[in-house]
């Protein structure tokens, strides 16, 4: 089928402008980079009061609209699992006769890396036994250190990272791709809209899209700058006795900046691709390591016995009305879907950027499906010997969780090669973050060039900078309190981004539906014009 573009005489970079070499779309990148300084500014020069007033709206965001944020993923997941079943499924993104640009094994590694892999990192040990003891709730008010809690603790944490989470990625993913490879539109999130809002996307209802999605990729960058650098200050740390100062941390955020921007200049083939690949071969390679001098035969029953409560307990953890662990729920439900719509644009048009050629169908199933096994294999290896350790009593983790950052560690510590395994998971912390940051310094040089593929070097070396200069400012002005002050208004631009996903499945539908129409036509047309 050839390609079918949207009748709009916009030109992707129509609006941009040239400055000091950066091609800059105006006004996005001016007002972008506006807010982002006045940001900083004001929480540097009222730490507090800035902390304070961004946390009151965090907890108010996740309070008063809790139903919204869990009914819009439950809707995205039954609405990603309709299309890839659907006739609509077997549509080709890029149209009937293109074909994709990376392997299938480079492919899911760099949408992986991009989407959760450093999440899996830091709360791959700690997210099941915070659950289990208690830390801040446990999952449907179960009683903690039970058996009960230890088979919830591990089937919630794997709800959070699961079927949901990679679903609103996924969805946001194929609305960018569609609109950008299928319809010729520029790969910036106000493209998906089109179908609703037409030409008007060219003016402020796509520049305040677009700037949302911007900031929400830049502040949510940053936060995990920030709060990586201290999770791997504290490693090493507890590994060598380095002092985990200030110093420090601002050394290891240079360091991941500076190796992102020789890999965000490299591009997609040569940078990101290749760490991609590295991260994730390490990654597995670390998991197996594990797997094999760990309690090998508990962690294989585990994945069967988890896999089978997380299907069971999927219904109930997504349910909103009548909790009884109401704590629990806004604490790290809520908070977790917040974060991951908030983070949508970032991930969902990267994975677009990379994912030309595939299927509707195939698209989806990997985004949504290969990233839960890969989740279930994970936690099931280091949440079971977090929780073994827990509950008979070896190391630290006996007495439960004293610093998430350092639960890994602490865990790692009571098996065999422990040195060895905890090198390999600061390197990792390491890769993942630089994975990170050059992915989503792809990601705002794209919208902030007005949807260009291709954005000038500078420009990428410039938002490359400005990711991890943030976070230093931030860390150095205000310490952690800064840092959660930022994750708190990432938290709260997740809630417009809601109403985004909800647009996006409208959008997708009718993209789709007219396409499809389109392709069983000249499908019919081709059958007649047989000879015979």
């Amino acid at each position: 089928m050839p390609r079918r573009f949207y009748r709009t005489s916009h030109k992707t970079g129509e609006d941009n402008v040239e400055v000091l070499g950066l091609d800059v779309h105006n006004p996005v990148f001016f007002i972008a980079a506006v807010l982002v300084v006045t940001f900083i500014g004001l929480t540097l020069a009222f730490p507090q009061s800035a902390s304070d007033v961004l946390l009151a709206s965090r907890a108010w965001v996740l309070e008063t609209f809790d139903w919204l944020f869990v009914s819009t993923v439950n809707i995205v997941f039954l609405f990603a699992l309709f299309i890839m079943v659907s006739p609509l499924g077997r549509l080709r993104i890029g149209g009937r006769e293109a074909r994709p640009d990376f392997s299938t094994a480079s492919w899911l590694a760099m949408l992986f890396s991009a989407g959760i892999g450093i999440g899996l990192m830091f709360w791959g040990a700690a997210e099941p036994l915070a659950y289990y003891t208690n830390w801040f709730g446990t999952p449907l008010g179960v009683e903690p250190e039970t058996p009960a809690a230890h088979d919830l603790a591990l089937s919630a944490t794997m709800f959070h990272w699961g079927l949901n989470a990679w679903s609103i990625y996924a969805v946001m993913g194929l609305a960018l791709a569609y609109f950008a490879f299928s319809k010729g539109l520029p790969l910036t999130v106000r493209s998906a809209f089109y179908p609703l809002l037409g030409d008007r996307i060219w003016g402020w209802p796509g520049h305040i899209i677009d700037l949302l999605a911007v900031i929400a990729t830049l502040f949510g960058l940053a936060t995990s700058l920030g709060l990586g650098a201290q999770q791997i200050s504290s490693g090493l740390h507890y590994l060598f006795g380095i002092e985990a100062g200030i110093g420090l941390q601002i050394a290891i955020i240079a360091f991941i900046t500076l190796i992102a921007t020789v890999s965000v200049v490299r591009g997609l083939d040569g940078g990101v691709k290749v760490l991609s690949n590295i991260n994730m071969a390490m990654a597995a390679l670390f998991m197996l390591f594990v797997f094999a001098v760990g309690p090998t035969l508990l962690i294989l029953g585990g994945f069967w016995d988890n896999t089978i409560n997380y299907v069971r307990d999927f219904i109930p953890l997504s349910n909103w009305i009548g909790r009884d662990d109401t704590e629990w729920f806004h604490g790290w439900t809520v908070f977790y879907w917040a974060w991951w719509i908030s983070w949508s644009p970032f991930v969902g048009m990267f994975i677009a950027r990379i994912s030309k050629g595939r299927t509707v169908r195939q698209f989806l199933f990997c985004v949504i499906f290969v990233p839960l096994l890969v989740t279930i294999a994970w936690f099931s290896t280091f949440g079971e010997i977090a929780l073994l350790q827990a509950e008979t009593g070896i190391g630290e983790l006996a007495n439960g969780i004293d610093e998430v950052s350092l639960v890994l560690f602490q865990m790692l510590e009571n098996l065999p090669f422990d040195q060895i395994a905890s090198m390999m998971a600061v390197i990792l912390v390491l890769i993942f973050f630089v994975t990170s940051s050059d992915s989503g310094s792809l990601v705002v040089d794209s919208i902030t060039a007005g949807g260009k593929l291709h954005a000038p070097v500078p420009q990428r070396i410039f938002w490359a900078c400005i990711e991890g200069l943030i976070a230093i400012v931030l860390l150095y002005g205000g310490g952690a309190q800064a840092l959660t002050a930022l994750q708190a208004g990432t938290i709260a631009v997740g809630l417009p981004f809601t109403i985004v996903l909800l647009v996006c499945c409208v959008s997708l539908w009718k993209g789709l539906s007219a396409d499809s129409r389109a392709l069983r036509k000249q499908e019919r047309e081709e059958v007649a014009a047989k000879p015979g």
